[in-house]
């Protein structure tokens, strides 16, 4: 059939989006089986965990989701015996569930938990108090025997800190912790520390690092971790000397490359579950490397890395765990979904353990990574053209396009086969995602593009990228709107205020005024506008002149404001500031708060509602009769 670009039939409807690609969180070898945890929207987002036999061992209303630096990550673990230990997302404490039983609380009420690590029998977990002023943060044990469930100081502290902590490590012989810190006037990916603490002693010192994740022990005195200080996240191994109190040497720790490339093993330390890369019993790592897009290699002890081709993840990798020669990969890729393989580097088996399905070419669009010049250097993109196996548009029309803005901004897109992507590309609207400068995935260089120009290079960016496919006939320059979420509403939202390339734009809880999102911001990033536009009270002026607050008269097409009611990170007070601007001056908008929501839309019904809107939205904006069911 013959119809205009955005009215063409879809079997992409908003409901089976939402259920479409749960989100996987953590996987691990328990005994014969594989556990992973995984987003169910059906029942607001809550967290469950599932087995490779076919079980779910976390039911409702648990939910395996912790909130400490407000984005959790590394909420539960289980030993090889099937206990599973979690963080239940509605009182942030640790609970203990023998397979079978029912939770019982580790931990008493109060802090929040995340971060979890069993090692050797022993709990670790990134502890975060927010009840006291200052904040403290802390890497403490958790008696697996319950004591600490009514009795807060029967948890062992190892590591205290004003600032945050991240990934806890112990030696195999118990003796000494590894772990990851930084001061709260800097955020993770601009400097921090590799530190090393003796547990009996208490002494802590310091390995050589620049922005480190992930510290591994190879053996009681080898230990692996990601740093970025050649330009990329690049492998790094630390001869440890055990740390004592003085005369120890100084530094403890002689460091040397252990793998060296053009691409990044390690990204922006956003969560505490994060892993890049897993060694093996035998010497060997299996590593994530991106350069846009992600690749799987192993390296082995010689330094011979080997790129494992057989499988399709090229985005959001994760190694998850390791056992023998098996290991736990989750990801997504140029044409699968996002799911969970188990691969066996001795007999090159892979197994589908869950999700991966084979995206259907014919309605799926193969991302395709373009690059484009812009006023700071190449911008980097994958673009999805819209797709149909029964509909064209008429002779002489180009389509629209939305041009998709991540958040972060400290974040990365890869190119992966999506169906939230679908369901706008089998209607006939294309979809541009773009890494800004200040994205990561392309070395530090062009991360730090970003710096002190926030709300000017992501800008000039998005403009760059949506001109170049516009100018390559590509697009319909009348017809290009832009979306983006967080960091990344911001961006579209200070796109608006320049004016002159985009005729719509969908923020989702998007910052509107720098000034206010200092003030009500948490903890985490309290000081991350110091390095993306500059220090208060110095820098006031240019928050100011910088927000899109300040220049809401200059927005003069259509806007839809999306914003969760619970939200922590961007509370609705700014995007309420947006609507009531653009109220003022009667500019079309439309204001959706959704209640019980945070940062994220998470539940199935938020999903539906948000997509089904903005597709009611640019039908409107555009001039074409969308249809929202199949």
């Amino acid at each position: 059939m013959t119809a205009p670009y955005g009215s063409w039939p879809s079997p992409f409807t908003a409901q089976m989006i939402a259920q479409a690609s749960p989100r996987i969180d953590g996987a691990r070898f328990v005994g014969d089986e594989v556990w992973w945890g995984e987003s169910v929207p059906a029942e607001g987002g809550r967290v469950t965990v599932r087995t490779s036999s076919g079980d779910e061992i976390l039911s409702a209303p648990w939910n395996a989701r912790s909130r400490v630096h407000e984005y959790g990550g590394g909420a539960w673990t289980a030993d090889a015996e099937g206990t599973l230990y979690f963080v239940h997302g509605g009182d942030q404490r640790i609970h203990r569930m023998p397979r079978g039983g029912a939770p019982e609380p580790l931990t008493a009420a109060g802090p929040a938990y995340g971060g979890l690590r069993l090692q050797h029998g022993r709990l670790l977990a990134v502890r975060e108090d927010l009840r006291p002023d200052p904040h403290v943060r802390a890497i403490v044990e958790i008696p697996l025997d319950g004591t600490a469930a009514d009795d807060e100081s029967a948890v062992r502290t190892l590591v205290s800190v004003n600032g945050f902590v991240a990934h806890p490590a112990l030696s195999p012989d118990g003796k000494q912790l590894a772990y990851v810190q930084w001061n709260a006037e800097h955020m993770p990916w601009e400097r921090a520390i590799v530190s090393v603490m003796h547990l009996e002693s208490g002494w802590d010192a310091g390995v050589p690092s620049r922005a480190p994740v992930q510290p591994e022990w190879l053996s009681d005195d080898r230990l692996l971790y990601a740093d970025d200080a050649t330009g990329r996240w690049n492998l790094h191994l630390a001869h440890v000397v055990d740390v004592a109190p003085p005369p120890a040497p100084t530094p403890p720790a002689t460091t040397e490359p252990f793998c060296l490339a053009d691409a990044d093993t390690g990204g922006g330390l956003w969560v505490l579950g994060n892993r890049w890369y897993q060694p093996l019993d035998d010497g060997r790592v299996v590593a994530v490397r991106t350069n846009g897009s992600d690749e799987i290699v192993l390296i082995s002890p010689d330094g011979e890395v080997v790129e494992l081709l057989t499988l399709p993840i090229t985005a959001g990798a994760s190694i998850d765990d390791a056992q023998g020669s098996r290991v736990l990969i989750s990801g997504a890729g140029r044409t699968v979904g996002a799911g969970l393989w188990c691969v066996d580097l001795d007999d090159g088996t892979i197994t589908t353990v869950t999700g991966g399905a084979e995206a259907d070419p014919v309605w799926v669009p193969r991302a395709r990574p373009v690059t484009f010049d812009g006023p700071h250097g190449p911008v980097h993109a994958f673009d999805y053209r819209p797709t149909s196996p029964d509909a064209s548009a008429p002779d002489g029309e180009l389509p629209p396009y939305i041009v998709m803005v991540h958040g972060g901004p400290t974040a990365h897109v890869s190119g992966a086969a999506s169906t939230a992507y679908a369901y706008w590309t089998s209607r006939g609207i294309g979809v541009l995602d773009v890494n800004y400068g200040g994205s990561t995935g392309y070395g530090r260089a062009y991360r730090q593009r970003l710096d002190g120009q926030w709300g000017v290079v992501d800008v000039d960016d998005v403009i760059a990228a949506a001109r170049g496919m516009a100018d390559a006939g590509l697009a319909d320059p009348s017809r290009i709107a832009i979306r983006g979420g967080s960091a990344g509403g911001w961006t579209v939202l200070c796109a608006l205020v320049r004016g002159g390339t985009f005729t719509a734009g969908i923020s989702r809880y998007g910052v509107a005024d720098l000034r206010m999102l200092a003030a009500e911001t948490h903890d985490f990033e309290a000081h991350y506008l110091d390095g993306l536009v500059g220090p208060l009270p110095e820098a006031e002026s240019v928050y100011i002149e910088r927000s899109p607050l300040s220049h809401a008269d200059r927005i003069d097409v259509p806007v839809l404001l999306q914003q969760g009611s619970d939200d922590r990170v961007v509370p609705p007070s700014q995007s309420e500031a947006i609507r009531d601007a653009l109220a003022a001056r009667g500019v079309p908008h439309e204001y959706l708060l959704f209640e019980g929501e945070g940062h994220g839309f998470r539940a199935a019904e938020t999903i539906v509602a948000s997509l089904e809107a903005e597709l009611r939205f640019l039908g409107r904006t555009f001039g074409f009769e969308p249809r929202l069911g199949a």
